[in-house]
């Protein structure tokens, strides 16, 4: 053998030991000591673990909390607990974990109500399913299936004026006491999909059991995975209860189903979002917002939508709070942006006495032309037009100071009102179908 082959070898075995070495101590479990407790933050030291894995704090009466590496600066790792920090310690000892979180999957799920966590809050027993599932990859945006098919809501509103496509990605705007979760309950129920996702990210404990009991109800139940996360969670279980009920969305899609999830509400993930960004020292930029919580937006919502050719479906309805009923929130006017359109609630109607309280003016539904045929988009034309004019004249009308015969198409509005608003009215217990809807459209503009 030549002295350079030797060599050669020599250099061959040396790196082959040192890539041993190197994956022996990633294997290694380093523990860290927790040094510092600010407000939701915890810091600790020593700690060799990355961003998003979770870890457990020993209490002081010996039992495990967990927690999820959120930021490091330095030697420090931050961490944020998923549940209440009772009995931590100073020095206490921090355990990486080497698992990573994953997704409970299958038709076991159907039925039940679920944590943050994937564990049953039913009080219905273990769950029974196929597999758990790491977190998904997103879809290649050009492998997606285009959005062709129009979905049945069972709202006449929707079905008629601002028709919903399958695959499709809508906002819900409302303030509070508007009707925003019987509008859900409505579509919940009558929607015509296969499997129905319901994430509950912020609300209070109350409306959780309420949404399932009332709005939800036991036959829509059957075919339903509902996640709630209520608002005394922590800021990371919020987060978390958001992407587990996309990620079981996503599981659903992947088995060629038509999957119906309902966030209720993205305005609450993005205050969560803000929570923990604010806690690992992150600047706050719009109304107290950091810049993450505007990048992590579209990360969750661009997960929904069609699959590919052939396959499932995600159509997904997010519902955002307006502050104060405005629509100019930042969380509001970024979701605009990356949403394929948006159904606005108003209070003006609801107090009106109409229900559903949908703004027909300022909601807008991007696919309704990809989906409906050109007669059906003329008539909802002449239905947006007739309703602006009644509405930009209604306070003469109501005054008495209009004129009949000043304006044909006021005269017009003034006439078909009435219908109209018949029209948009609808009881809570009484789906209109999609064919139904169209037709009761065609009866007032032929």
């Amino acid at each position: 053998m030549s002295l350079a082959a030797a060599r050669d070898q020599r250099l061959v075995r040396s790196l082959s030991a040192a890539a041993d070495r190197l994956a022996d101590s990633r294997s290694v479990i380093v523990e860290g000591v927790l040094k510092r407790v600010v407000g939701l933050t915890l810091e600790a030291v020593g700690l060799q673990s990355q961003i998003g894995s979770r870890c457990r704090v020993v209490n002081a009466d010996g039992g495990m909390l967990e927690a999820e590496v959120v930021g490091f600066s330095g030697e420090r790792t931050y961490l944020m607990p998923t549940g209440e920090m009772v009995g931590l310690k100073p020095n206490a000892r921090v355990i990486p974990m080497q698992r990573m979180p994953r997704v409970p999957v299958g038709d076991g799920l159907l039925g039940r109500v679920l944590d943050s966590e994937g564990e049953p809050l039913d009080g219905l027993g273990h769950l029974v399913c196929d597999r758990r599932s790491p977190i998904n990859t997103p879809i290649n945006p050009l492998a997606r299936a285009p959005i062709k098919q129009p979905l049945d809501v069972g709202v006449r509103a929707i079905n008629a004026l601002l028709t919903v496509g399958r695959g499709q990605r809508l906002g819900l705007f409302a303030g509070t006491g508007v009707g925003k979760s019987t509008l859900l309950g409505m579509m919940t129920r009558y929607t015509q999909a296969d499997v129905i996702v319901v994430g509950l990210v912020g609300e209070r404990g109350r409306e959780v059991r309420d949404f399932i009991d009332n709005a939800l109800g036991p036959e829509a139940l059957k075919r339903a995975v509902v996640v709630a996360t209520p608002a005394d969670r922590s800021p990371l279980a919020r987060v978390r209860g958001a992407w587990l009920a996309t990620h079981i969305a996503e599981a659903f899609r992947d088995q060629g189903k038509n999957v119906l999830l309902l966030m209720d509400s993205l305005s609450r993930y993005a205050q969560a979002l803000r929570e923990i960004g604010l806690a690992v020292g992150e600047p706050p930029a719009t109304r107290g917002y950091p810049p993450s919580v505007f990048a992590q937006l579209p990360k969750l919502v661009e997960r929904a939508g069609n699959g590919l050719p052939g396959g499932g479906s995600i159509t997904a309805f997010y519902t955002v709070l307006a502050e104060g009923d405005d629509q100019n929130d930042p969380i509001a006017d970024a979701a605009r942006g990356i949403l394929d359109g948006h159904f606005v609630l108003s209070r003006a109607i609801a107090d009106a006495g109409i229900y559903p309280a949908i703004d027909i003016e300022q909601s807008i539904s991007r696919v309704a032309g990809e989906v409906t045929p050109l007669d059906h988009q003329k008539r909802v034309r002449a239905f947006k037009q007739t309703v602006s004019s009644y509405q930009r004249n209604r306070d003469l009308i109501n005054i008495g100071a209009y004129k009949a015969g000043s304006d044909p198409k006021v005269d017009q509005a003034l006439q078909m009102w009435p219908k109209l608003e018949a029209f948009l009215r609808q009881d809570v217990h009484e789906p209109a179908l999609f064919p139904a809807s169209q037709q009761a459209l065609a009866s007032l503009f032929p």
